[in-house]
């Protein structure tokens, strides 16, 4: 899996407006929306809102990767953002996250769901690429720095 057959560039926004991690997943989730990716803006928000609140998705690394399933999408769909000023989002290392990876995806698509988790991980563990995606300045720079890694 490719994270650019899941993301679009209409899903990208440098720099979030949000000041912590609740107006993220918001700003995230109404991406999404406004992209036509998924059927109900408050399901998702919902399920994804859940997940958050049983545990961060602060992985460390200045990345987090909200999360959530629901019946409103047909789809694994994703939105990043990369707000103006980095966010606490109680991440396991105790940094503020510079990076925001959200996931959606249908109830009973597991796989498509975890592969994307998998490939979000890997490439954040790569020092340069991880350093590209926090400088980048435009939306588009950041979708490029994703896609010029993919291929």
């Amino acid at each position: 899996m490719k994270l650019t057959d899941v993301l679009k560039p209409d899903c990208v926004k440098v720099p979030l407006a949000a000041k912590d991690k609740t107006q993220a997943i918001v700003e995230l989730v109404d991406l999404l929306d406004r992209a036509g990716a998924i059927r109900s803006r408050e399901a998702v928000l919902q399920s994804v809102l859940e997940r958050e609140a049983r545990r961060s998705t602060g992985i460390g690394h200045g990345l987090a990767i909200p999360h959530g399933k629901s019946s409103a999408c047909d789809e694994l769909v994703m939105a990043i953002g990369k707000p103006a000023e980095p966010i606490d989002f109680q991440s396991i290392d105790g940094q503020p996250v510079q990076i925001i990876v959200l996931l959606a995806s249908p109830v009973d698509q597991t796989g498509p769901h975890i592969q994307a988790l998998a490939r979000i991980s890997r490439i954040m563990t790569i020092e340069s690429v991880r350093s590209d995606m926090y400088n980048a300045e435009s939306a588009d720079e950041l979708y490029r720095i994703i896609a010029s890694h993919e291929s």
